[in-house]
């Protein structure tokens, strides 16, 4: 026996003679396994709730059962699911426990799920029953790997069989710092699965050699979400996810997660440990200032100030190139940053150096620069469009008026209308204030004593053309001032309020 069991975890364990006929040292055996039990680690129970696969049937009058050992968490009948790598969404409908009927299950448990709305064909052994959303199946794990002392060299790049709780895969080992491992070594390492794998930081794993099929090793996930790594990266973020605290494990992974960061959620589902222990790790490291939030998600400070300073650096440069307009585009600065929607959003509502005007951006000191050649060519904007009054002279017109490129005329022109004394009508055309109040005023007259208006008459009610009463109908329309039914316009609900 002691033979047999050397070079695993069973060498040197006491070696207890029984037997089942004459009872003899049972009741010790009992003893010992009770003794071993009290300093066994409990599973967790404060985790998220997760069961592998092994089992898949279906029973009449209940359905689909899915069969397994809970590794985290608790379940309770009537609680949502997720089934992965599928994303199958379903419900508990009933739960056992070795044949008997029960309410909730926990970690450590072997239980019987029966699902609600799923089909047998659609699961099978290997798939795992978490909650939903916190969990991202994943193609590579980062690894700290240990070979067997009797399994053959293993070269980088080497074709595996990954086994990870009920799940097999075929996946390729990728070494780090070393292009082979002996057996007895150890090393961190990447495997790449080619089936999508459910996997937790912590976790264990088994490998076997791909032919012939026998067991070289095994090891403990460090990076359930890994990317493929440069070699000017380093390994010192394998090293923190294998020895460092949870705070430290947390640090890393949100800084590595980039501008993108992480979300409670998913930071919940990529490390095995209780959720009330994560967020409190992450709490302590928002209020050292090494995390910073915005919505649910987290990046680190080191991130979020490189981006800041970059976004910083280009909005300056923006305003000396463009001194007259008030901002640059928000779609432009997101897009040369490559950020989603979201992110960009968020990174901007916790910067104190910007200001978020509509749909523009601005540093917090910035003001246009209102020059003489300005003040000179606004003064010329307002007389020329107050003598034409409702037939203005376009954008086009008056850049080659005052000398000005196309860019330069429309940059004043939104300036002034942001000062409130023009209005924009379309991208070329442009009425004073009081000018568009007057045309408010004469619609209200009109409306007074008619129900509906033709193009035709609200030409002659300005003593314009065609050419600008179709642009001036078109924008009282976007803005709800009058409403257009057929070939008449009517005065909208809103505006007669």
């Amino acid at each position: 026996m002691r033979d047999f069991v050397k070079g695993t975890f069973l060498e040197g364990a006491e070696i207890i003679d029984v037997s089942s006929k004459t009872g003899r040292n049972i009741e010790l055996l009992k003893e010992r396994i009770h003794r071993i039990s009290l300093g066994v680690r409990p599973k967790s129970t404060g985790g998220l709730f997760r069961l592998p696969v092994d089992r898949v049937f279906t029973l009449k009058g209940f359905g689909t059962v899915v069969t397994g050992t809970a590794l985290s968490g608790s379940i309770s009948v009537d609680d949502p699911v997720q089934i992965l790598p599928g994303g199958i969404r379903s419900k508990v409908r009933g739960l056992q426990s070795h044949g008997k009927p029960i309410d909730k299950a926990y970690a450590g448990q072997r239980v019987a799920i029966n699902l609600q709305g799923v089909q047998k064909e659609e699961l099978a052994r290997g798939a795992v029953v978490v909650e939903p959303d916190r969990f991202r199946p994943t193609h590579a794990v980062d690894a700290e790997l240990i070979m067997l002392g009797d399994a053959p060299v293993l070269k980088n790049k080497s074709r595996v069989h990954f086994h990870l709780s009920t799940s097999e895969a075929v996946g390729r080992v990728i070494l780090y710092d070393c292009s082979e491992l002996k057996p007895g070594e150890r090393a961190f390492c990447q495997i790449r699965v080619e089936e999508p794998v459910v996997a937790v930081s912590g976790d264990r794993f088994i490998i076997r050699r791909f032919s012939p099929v026998v067991t070289i090793g095994g090891g403990v996930i460090l990076d359930s979400q890994a990317r493929k790594r440069r070699r000017k990266e380093g390994l010192d973020d394998l090293e923190v996810y294998r020895d460092g605290s949870l705070g430290d494990k947390i640090a890393t992974k949100v800084r590595r997660s980039g501008v993108r960061g992480m979300t409670y959620h998913l930071l919940q589902g990529w490390i095995n440990a209780d959720t009330a222990e994560i967020d409190e790790a992450a709490a302590g490291l928002k209020r050292e200032g090494i995390l910073v939030q915005f919505d649910d998600r987290l990046i680190h400070r080191d991130v979020f100030q490189g981006l800041r300073d970059r976004i910083t650096d280009t909005l300056r440069r923006f305003h000396e190139n463009n001194p007259l307009k008030p901002g640059m585009s928000k779609e432009v600065l997101r897009s040369l940053f490559g950020l989603e929607q979201r992110t960009f959003q968020g990174i901007l509502s916790i910067m104190d150096e910007t200001v978020v005007d509509k749909d523009t951006v601005r540093l917090a000191d910035f003001t246009v620069a209102v020059t003489d050649r300005f003040m000179e060519i606004k003064e010329g904007v307002i007389e020329l469009l107050s003598k034409k009054g409702f037939q203005p002279p376009t954008k086009d017109e008056l850049s080659e008026y005052f000398g000005l490129k196309v860019k330069e005329m429309e940059d004043i022109l939104k300036l002034m209308v942001q000062e409130g004394g023009i209005t924009r009508i379309t991208d070329s055309v442009y009425l004073l204030r009081e000018d568009y109040e007057r045309m408010l005023g004469l619609l209200r007259e009109y409306y007074a004593g008619k129900d509906s208006m033709s193009v035709g008459e609200f030409r002659d009610l300005l003593g314009t053309t065609r050419k600008y009463a179709l642009p001036f109908l078109e924008h009282l329309d976007s803005n709800k001032i009058t409403l257009r039914v057929g070939d008449v316009r009517k005065i909208h609900p809103a505006f007669r309020k």
